[in-house]
């Protein structure tokens, strides 16, 4: 089937089916909630108006640093401490996806973040998932919690982590992750914690390539055995290491207003994004965190259409490949996979079924 050359519209970016795989919990809040929240808990702010809120809770493109970009989380995380506001987050989190069309999505958060005033990681992760079973049988929306540890923090606690999305595995957890700052503090020295999921068949994705280089997706992938990479902005300065990121056909979850907000890129421009779609790498698009970023999927996709002239394939080769990305059984993926192609039939997107720009392979 010949590629289409259209330029899709914001509407039409809007109404496609979509993914969102990297989406921390923490970082996606409304800012509505953030004002509502913010009169019941000592955030440091007086808020008195949406606005108030976003001016900052939202970062600017010309955000100083990653530092700066965290920052917003001391705020939010003041807010989510109590089982009815993390259930309540969770829920309008998914609803939100929902309005824009999102089929799949998968929240990460650290349950470590959430203990301040005494609940253990289980009592944390049933509310969560409260939320999502709520927001799935009001509106569909398919679900999977990531836990994450943290690298800054302790292996200890990434191991208990990791206790822990083994016991709710089966039971809406789906899969584990490594944040936090990357520098001087390797992720080889959280082996255990990985050990530990992989021996109970939990799949592992792992922030890397964000804020250092790409030695860093090296120790992801060939020390913790990661399944997918949290941003790999940096996984162009090797070459080599791409190349086997690409035969073996490791997705990578680019997420581009962060990308340039933390300064993991100086420019829309410099995002290797490109390079990596016309080698053929399984390339997904991912809000990081709605609220920080100010961001949606649907305006993530038209920032990669902007700035990257995609066509209408290019985006719908970008989709599927969140939806083949997905921490799901593959019974599960392809029956889902199957209703988004009849989906994008319904609109008259014409999917050529190639996955890249410029190859004419389907693997």
């Amino acid at each position: 089937m010949a590629k289409s050359s259209s330029r899709p519209s914001m509407d039409f970016l809007h109404a496609l089916p979509k993914t969102d795989l990297h989406v921390h919990l923490d970082g996606s809040l409304r800012l509505e909630t953030v004002l509502e929240l913010s009169k019941r808990f000592d955030t440091g702010y007086e808020w008195e108006t949406v606005e108030d809120v976003r001016s900052i809770c939202e970062v600017p493109d010309d955000c100083e640093s990653l530092v700066d970009y965290l920052r917003v989380f001391d705020i939010t995380l003041k807010m989510m401490q109590e089982e009815p506001e993390l259930t309540r987050i969770a829920y309008e989190l998914a609803e939100d996806a929902h309005q824009e069309n999102i089929r799949y999505m998968e929240v990460r958060y650290s349950p470590l973040l959430h203990t301040n005033k005494g609940l253990n990681y289980d009592q944390i992760v049933a509310a969560v998932q409260k939320g999502l079973d709520q927001a799935r049988r009001q509106y569909g929306i398919i679900t999977g919690q990531i836990i994450c540890g943290i690298r800054h923090i302790s292996t200890e606690s990434s191991l208990e982590l990791a206790d822990c999305a083994v016991r709710w595995k089966g039971r809406g957890v789906v899969g584990f992750d490594l944040a936090g700052a990357e520098k001087d503090f390797p992720a080889k020295d959280h082996i255990e914690a990985f050990q530990k999921v992989l021996n109970n068949n939990i799949n592992i994705t792992i922030h890397a390539g964000e804020a250092f280089g790409p030695e860093s997706i090296h120790q992801a992938l060939h020390y913790c055995r990661a399944h997918r990479i949290g941003h790999g902005t940096h996984l162009y300065e090797d070459p080599d290491l791409m190349n086997w990121v690409n035969d073996h056909r490791i997705p990578v979850e680019v997420c581009l207003a962060s990308n340039l907000q933390t300064k993991a890129i100086p420019d829309y421009q410099s995002h290797p994004i490109l390079r990596f779609m016309d080698e053929g790498m399984r390339v997904t698009l991912n809000t990081d965190n709605r609220l920080v970023s100010g961001t949606t999927m649907t305006n993530e996709f038209a920032l990669a259409v902007e700035n990257y002239d995609l066509s209408e394939d290019d985006v719908l080769s970008l989709i599927m490949n969140g939806f083949k990305s997905a921490f799901l059984p593959l019974k599960e993926k392809s029956l889902l996979i199957d209703s988004v192609l009849a989906e994008f039939a319904s609109l008259g997107a014409s999917f050529s079924g190639e996955i890249s720009r410029r190859r004419r392979v389907h693997l």
